[in-house]
């Protein structure tokens, strides 16, 4: 059976990075999680107090990050290494959700990212999710899905994750935060948010994330199925 890109974008909070794990996990592929890079660059960032509109910091500071993933067995998750070290709850606050986005729209940052991110990929056998990976990292992913959901239900789900760190956060705060981030997202120059025109649309606002990970596979073996007649029909011919 040949091994695909499955290429999960949209916007936050929608449970993209969840699914992908998961959906990773069940077909024995690898995951990155694009959005944790993102996250990690802006740590980094401002430990090193790099000035994100000077041109020339931000490409010397790139040049000094290395990202990596690996799994804990102790917690049974991914760990986000930023230059070997494990900054994977650091970068899930709420200070960093504000500025990741502002730093994500750099070209800079963008170009160096996606350039690690279709290294990481390029033999196929990953579920990669995050804001253009359908667009701009993997436009020729055989899967494509368009994660979106309802404003409000996205804050809750963030809120309760926040919570689940020990960080209690204002429900407008997070709204806020949330509505930023689509703006930044959607209107930045470099790789915008934006649906692939080949993506199947998922609207998580009901779904479990058991259910969103069902629907992602199916869709998913629908595909393998279809690469699996078309490679037989040449073979007869």
């Amino acid at each position: 059976m040949p091994k695909i890109v499955i290429a999960i974008d949209g916007y936050s909070s929608c449970g993209k990075s969840t699914t992908a794990k998961a959906v990773a996990a069940k077909m024995g592929y690898g995951y990155i999680d694009t959005g944790a890079m993102y996250r990690a660059v802006t740590l980094f960032f401002i430990q090193e107090r790099i000035a994100f509109t000077n041109q020339k910091e931000v490409e010397l500071a790139l040049e000094r990050i290395h990202i990596t993933f690996n799994y804990s067995n102790q917690t049974g998750k991914n760990q986000t290494c930023l230059n070997g070290l494990n900054v994977e709850d650091e970068i899930r606050t709420m200070h960093i959700s504000n500025l990741v986005s502002e730093v994500s729209a750099i070209p800079e940052v963008r170009w160096a990212m996606v350039a690690q991110q279709q290294k990481m990929g390029r033999r196929r056998g990953v579920v990669m999710d995050g804001r253009d990976i359908g667009t701009t990292v993997f436009p020729d992913a055989e899967v494509k899905v368009f994660m979106t959901a309802e404003t409000y239900i996205r804050a809750q789900r963030r809120q309760q994750e926040l919570l689940a760190k020990g960080e209690l956060v204002n429900m407008d705060e997070i709204i806020k935060n949330i509505e930023k981030r689509d703006l930044i997202d959607t209107t930045r120059s470099e790789s915008p948010l934006v649906k692939a025109a080949d993506a199947t649309l998922l609207d998580t606002s009901h779904m479990t994330i058991e259910e969103q990970v069902d629907w992602v596979i199916e869709l998913a073996d629908r595909r393998l199925a279809e690469l699996h007649r078309k490679k037989s029909r040449k073979v007869i011919q």
